[in-house]
């Protein structure tokens, strides 16, 4: 795989048990780069290794004066030179490419994991700590793999060249062969210490990023209470305390790399000194000590990278285990896709409350808890978070069709809607049936006055379809992107259509406006609406009444609202007492009939 190839057409299925099984399957899955990569660092480390054997003919070759020799020497040492750029040149290449391939498929996979799961993700896993993995981490996963064939090429070079020192000159090559092996693993009882500080340290720096986050994208409601320099103290407080965990791990770092550099010194020193004894009793050349010198010297190279893997699986093992605990989240329910893909239609029907909702028409649904109501919008979506039995769509399981056939035939659209920065035409830019026309959609959902202020503010766009929005929408109100998130969903124009609270934001004219534009745009389409809103229920086709979590009542809101107790509670928020009280009023001594006329008006007037 090149970068040029990217993205994956398929990144596979990876071992998730755990995060050095999960390393372990992406090595597998880059077997190829790996081995060049491999090629590459042996032509590269070797071209160095050789380096010694060469200047050691040559001063050898001085010393005899031998000019044959000499320039034997010469033309060895352009060809070592020569191929050690080419394998550096290429080792880099492929080096980066197995980093970047790497990553690319971590963050695939994420990618994948995320639109299985859908809103059951961040409900099982913070939002701060996605974004740590596909971002942070990946990089730190993909610095690994790439440097495990790096440090093969190494460790492969130190065992060729010391068996190569053996041969050449024993006496020598004993000291070299016992010391290398002792500087390889002397640092190894400094790792656990040095990863445990860098855990700690990557820990609080997730922590201050989850900070950073909640701030920002609190930061309205923060000054509207006054609240800005109490979170601004937490995150220096938290910033902080990442400092000083960097520090830490830094000192530990810098102590391996400072061993990393005295112990091979003092092997070059007991080389020097013991070649010099050989030297002058006559039992070795000069030239053989420079070779043997020099050797020791160009090794120290190869080893760096006996510290860098430790660093690469210290900071990748604890990135692996993240990224491994999300993608081995599974979905509550199957969605492996044992039906032919399709898109079917008819009544959906919930067998777990018994929620009915008809084809073609709006049904409305009000439920005395709000989470209720979200969970259980969530499982009309096939987004359930808890197992249970699957929905049906016309006597279709949803969940036995494949992921995409069930998505398309229902859409939920949530509470809290997300928009993605960018322009408007872009946004409402989504997989849809072609039926139903932006402006449409637009103008049911009543954007008129956000297409305006969205045109007001992009002065060099002269259509507001190209005014841009800003990350999340933060610069328009709540409403304002309540209602593009409406308008967003009913552009796709789906078998069904699921809103969970879709105008808890704007004012009741507004509302209004938009209960009659969602019910014509979506006439003979089936949509279900989880509000309590009185303008909402009254334009209903049909309203279902949940209490613990069971369909306990069905009709129109008016005659629900005259006979069912509990419903005319949580849609009037009338309490019991004040039920005890008036036996059937109203709040504010209003009756059931006054209510009703009252939303007619504000129909009216809208």
């Amino acid at each position: 795989m090149q970068i040029q190839d990217l993205p994956y057409p398929d990144p596979g299925e990876p071992d998730a048990r755990s995060g050095p099984r999960f390393l372990w399957w992406l090595f597998r899955n880059q077997l190829g780069g790996q081995s060049k990569s491999l090629a590459w660092g042996l032509l590269h480390f070797g071209a160095v290794s050789a380096l010694p054997f060469c200047v050691g003919l040559a001063v050898q070759a001085v010393v005899d004066r031998s000019g044959t020799r000499l320039a034997l020497a010469g033309a060895l040492m352009a060809l070592v030179c020569v191929a050690n750029a080419v394998g550096d040149t290429f080792l880099h290449r492929t080096a980066v490419t197995n980093w970047i391939t790497a990553a690319a498929r971590v963050q695939q996979l994420l990618a994948r994991k995320a639109a299985q799961l859908g809103s059951a993700l961040t409900r099982r896993v913070a939002a701060g700590e996605v974004v740590a993995v596909s971002t942070g981490d990946v990089e730190k996963i993909g610095w690994f793999v790439e440097a495990l064939s790096r440090f093969t090429a190494a460790l492969l070079t130190i065992v060729f060249v010391c068996i190569g020192l053996l041969v050449y000159q024993p006496a020598l090559g004993v000291i070299v062969a016992v010391g290398l092996p002792v500087l390889a693993v002397a640092v190894l009882p400094l790792l656990p210490r040095a990863t445990r500080r860098a855990d700690a340290q990557r820990e609080k720096a997730g922590r201050a990023t989850e900070l950073a986050s909640d701030t920002v994208a609190g930061l309205r409601v923060l000054r509207g209470i006054g609240g800005e320099e109490l979170f601004l103290d937490r995150y220096r407080s938290a910033s902080q305390e990442v400092r000083r965990a960097a520090v830490r791990s830094a000192r530990m770092w810098s102590l391996i790399a400072a061993i990393q550099v005295l112990l091979p010194g003092l092997l070059l020193i007991a080389v020097v000194w013991h070649g010099v004894r050989l030297t002058q009793e006559g039992r070795i050349a000069v030239g053989e000590l420079v070779t043997v010198y020099s050797s020791v010297m160009l090794l120290t190279y190869p080893l760096r990278h006996f510290e860098e893997i430790a660093m690469a699986y210290s900071f990748s093992r604890p990135s692996a285990r993240r990224a491994a605990g999300v993608l081995s989240l599974q979905r509550a329910t199957d969605t492996a896709g044992s039906r032919a893909a399709g898109i079917p239609s008819g009544d959906l029907y919930d067998p777990a409350t018994g929620l009915l909702a008809p084809a073609g028409l709006l049904t409305a649904v009000v439920c005395g808890d709000p989470d209720a109501a979200g969970r259980l919008a969530e499982r009309l979506g096939g987004h359930a978070s808890e197992r249970s039995t699957s929905v049906l769509l016309g006597g279709t399981p949803l969940d036995e069709l494949p992921l995409d056939s069930a998505r398309t035939a229902v859409l939920v659209q949530d509470k809290d809607p997300v928009l993605l920065s960018g322009t408007l035409r872009e946004l409402l830019d989504v997989p849809a049936s072609g039926d139903v026309a932006p402006a449409d959609a637009l103008a049911a959902a009543h954007c008129d006055d956000v297409l305006a202020a969205l045109a007001q503010g992009s002065l060099d766009a002269d259509d507001p379809m190209d005014a841009r929005i800003t990350e999340r929408g933060r610069s328009l109100s709540g409403g304002q992107r309540q209602r593009l998130a409406l308008a967003r969903s009913l552009v796709t124009d789906p078998e069904v259509l699921v809103l969970d609270e879709p105008t808890s934001a704007v004012d009741s004219h507004t509302e209004a406006r938009i209960a009659r534009g969602v019910r014509e745009l979506r006439a003979d389409r089936t949509t279900v609406v989880f509000t309590s809103s009185p303008l909402l229920l009254d334009r209903a086709d049909r309203v279902v009444f949940l209490h613990d979590e069971q369909v306990v009542a069905a009709g129109t809101h008016r005659e629900l609202v005259a006979t069912e107790p509990r419903y005319r509670a949580v849609v009037t928020r009338e309490t019991d007492d004040e039920a005890a009280t008036r036996h059937g009023t109203l709040p504010g001594g209003a009756s059931g009939l006054h209510v009703l006329e009252a939303l007619e008006e504000i129909e009216e007037t809208a």
